[in-house]
């Protein structure tokens, strides 16, 4: 009999409908639950909706805040170098005013070049632009470029001469001093 039991419970299966589960589904809840469980779904879907709309807002002031860095960074590469451009435009000028002028003496003209070269130090210190003028110094190779090796009496391994300065941009080498280097004694 077991077996008879078994087989009818597929066959029971199959002919339910969606129908019927919901029929079964309201008889299991009381009578007055219907309006209640209305409201309760209004509510879900009410705060469903304002989450929604909130995440929405969230997503859309993401957008605007990455559109804007990147606007500032666009802006950023393109005037950096804006205030280095304001103060060499007083070199500029000098020079211009120096090459004017008809009536130049050689010690005029030295004198208005040193003037010129003052305000070429100024707008580099201003830039954070430093000199590298390494004579006498250890050598180092990240900051110093050896274009050749001479027998010295200094230390071996330290700058004889310098070629060339090299200059640091905030610490960072931007062209290195060509130098060159007393050769140690073997």
């Amino acid at each position: 009999m077991q077996a008879n039991d078994k087989e009818s419970e597929p066959a029971a299966a199959e002919t339910a409908t969606p129908e019927s589960f919901e029929a079964a589904a309201e008889s299991a809840l009381p009578a007055d639950a219907g309006p209640a469980l209305e409201e309760a779904l209004r509510q879900a879907q009410a705060k469903a909706d304002e989450y929604h709309d909130a995440w929405l807002r969230a997503k859309a002031e993401t957008e605007n805040v990455r559109r804007r860095a990147q606007e500032d960074i666009a802006k950023a590469a393109k005037f950096s170098i804006d205030r280095f451009a304001r103060e060499l435009l007083a070199v500029k000028d000098s020079l211009e005013a120096a090459l004017a002028s008809e009536t130049s003496s050689v010690e005029n003209l030295r004198s208005g070049t040193e003037l010129t070269l003052k305000q070429l130090v100024a707008a580099f210190e201003k830039s954070t632009l430093a000199e590298i003028n390494p004579l006498g110094e250890k050598f180092d190779p990240h900051r110093h470029q050896a274009i050749s090796v001479v027998a010295s009496e200094q230390e071996p391994n330290t700058v004889v001469t310098v070629l060339q300065k090299g200059y640091l941009l905030a610490d960072r080498v931007l062209r290195p001093a060509l130098v060159v280097v007393a050769k140690g004694t073997t």
